[in-house]
């Protein structure tokens, strides 16, 4: 996502990302990974900004977080600073909506995935909030199968 804030001629790159947190450098490999996507595009925006001498500046804020919950709490609460969240409770809070949500996401995901493994669909299906499962089974179109591991099993 591309953000101008038009009167500090600021142009920001946002890209928030839910990274495998397995390895220590996890959340630096992404930040290089991302910081090398957006290279061109920042570099020409800032090379046609100096030429024209317009004073727009384009740099990039990477929000990263592990799909296990993990973040780098200064770098994110750093980062939310610098977008305008003055409010150091108000950054807390994002911060911790943050990790609730990427948790909340990653179970979704593995009852998902549990639901099109499992013989017991039905069992499955009840442990997910009702709204979201018809929401999301429609939407993707995502009709349960009988499983291949009980072929006796009617849905």
């Amino acid at each position: 996502m591309r953000c101008w804030r038009t009167f500090k001629r600021l142009c920001v790159f946002l890209e928030y990302t839910r990274a495998m947190d397995t390895n220590e450098d996890w959340a630096e490999k992404k930040e290089q990974e991302k910081n090398d996507r957006y290279s061109s595009h920042l570099g020409f925006i800032n090379h046609l900004s100096n030429r024209e001498k317009s004073g727009r500046k384009a740099s990039p804020t990477n929000f990263t977080t592990g799909v296990r919950g993990s973040l780098h709490t200064n770098q994110f609460l750093t980062r939310l600073e610098s977008l305008g969240v003055k409010n150091k409770n108000t950054r807390e809070a994002i911060r911790n909506r943050t990790v609730q949500k990427t948790l909340y996401m990653s179970d979704m995901i593995l009852k998902f995935f549990f639901i099109a493994l499992n013989s017991k669909t039905e069992w499955t299906l009840q442990t997910l909030p009702t709204e979201l499962t018809n929401k999301n089974m429609e939407r993707f179109n995502l009709h349960l199968q009988p499983s291949r591991m009980c072929p006796d099993h009617i849905i």
